[in-house]
């Protein structure tokens, strides 16, 4: 309930839409609020197509109760994950089905008004792939590689961003927009698909740069600012000659990121460029490259426990382009948590790799852009303007 105005339209949707309620004698009975309230808040979630009202089941005796539940298809929004050379974009209902979706080489380092022309462009197919039009659109989620300030989806200094300082990214679209950090919404799309039961977690990309997403008792833990869970420029020791892109030295990025494994691996004299040809390495048997990861691996556990003793997770997921090495990046990782950390706080902890993959911040933005719309104050306004 929403506290301020209980059994509002947007609770109702909520009882609905969680099947915690299937009935209109079931909103009155957990609400407590009178029949005719009820039929006033349904048929307006009806009107707006939100709802729909189908005939029961078999009765035993009388007639059957008509059915309630939560009207998705004529609704539908885009989870977007923008990484430093790729755009993935999914396309979904509002119970979370996907409908379309689509992966494309993008460069963020092109500008925000080049790439989200393009996000613009391809979420457009995607409505008319699925037989939707650009009209059901209802909300979409972003995810970039930087920091956000959420409260205005404005990038904050995102070192691998160029031009997109402060550019007010939902100023761009007409539909309402929500802009994170990608780490934050792998950790919700990995979350909501994989871990639901799951109070306290961690997801930990290793990608061309470290972050960490936090859940914490279900939700999402930005922090004041947004900033929570910046993992990767947190100083290592031994390392003070590894420049950063954020102007130190010695940040657990520049040391065990991909961009540096791949640099490191350049001057022995292999060819690598980016973190998946470091996979790529790995995967053909290098031996320099496989030693890498799983030093790095040790230096991203460094890091975690510390985290594991101070925020006690119950699971910690690794995901990003390493992550498709696991077993060499979490055989370090693994080594050193559960040698550096409390007893107590590792004693059900689970380490394991990303269930959702590659499509976990495509899938978490959309989850992002869902939850928002759905949520009962959004609904409120949405019934009542």
């Amino acid at each position: 309930m929403t506290g301020d105005v209980p059994g509002s339209p947007g609770d109702v949707l909520t009882l609905i839409g969680s099947g915690s309620a299937t009935t209109r004698s079931d909103l009155a009975r957990i609400t407590g609020l009178a029949r005719s309230t009820i039929s006033q808040r349904v048929d307006a979630l009806i009107e707006r197509g939100l709802v729909e009202e189908t005939q029961g089941g078999d009765s035993t005796g009388g007639r059957p109760a008509r059915q309630l539940r939560l009207h998705a298809e004529d609704h539908a929004v885009a989870g977007v994950d923008l990484g430093a050379t790729h755009c993935r974009i999914a396309l979904m209902d509002l119970t979370g089905r996907l409908l379309a979706a689509a992966e494309d080489p993008m460069r963020i380092s092109e500008g925000p008004e080049t790439v989200l022309d393009h996000v613009e462009r391809r979420i457009h197919a995607l409505l008319e792939d699925a037989g939707r039009p650009p009209t059901a659109l209802r909300a979409m989620g972003l995810g970039v590689p930087g920091p956000v300030e959420f409260a205005t989806g404005r990038p904050n200094n995102p070192p691998i961003m160029p031009g997109w300082n402060g550019y007010p990214i939902p100023d761009r679209f007409t539909t309402m927009i929500l802009v994170d950090n990608d780490v934050n919404v792998m950790a919700l799309g990995e979350h909501r698909n994989a871990f639901p039961e799951v109070a306290h977690l961690l997801f930990v990309k290793v990608g061309t740069g470290i972050g960490c997403g936090i859940v914490a008792g279900g939700a999402l833990h930005r922090g004041a600012q947004g900033s929570a869970g910046d993992i990767g420029h947190i100083r290592v020791s031994g390392h003070d000659q590894a420049f950063c892109h954020c102007g130190n030295t010695a940040c657990l990025e520049a040391v065990a990121g991909g961009e540096a494994l791949a640099r490191r691996l350049t001057d022995l004299g292999f060819s690598a460029e980016t973190g998946s040809d470091v996979v790529t390495l790995v995967q053909n048997g290098n031996t320099q490259a496989l030693r890498l990861v799983r030093e790095a691996g040790r230096l991203i556990g460094e890091v975690l426990a510390g985290l594991v003793n101070f925020f006690n997770p119950e699971v910690i997921v690794i995901g990003g382009v390493l992550a498709r090495v696991h077993e060499h990046l979490l055989a370090g990782v693994r080594e050193t948590v559960y040698r550096r950390s409390l007893p107590l706080a590792t004693h059900d902890l689970v380490i394991v790799p990303s269930r959702t993959g590659v499509n976990a911040a495509a899938l978490g933005a959309g989850t992002l852009a869902i939850e928002h719309y759905l949520a009962p104050d959004n609904i409120n306004r949405i019934v009542t303007c």
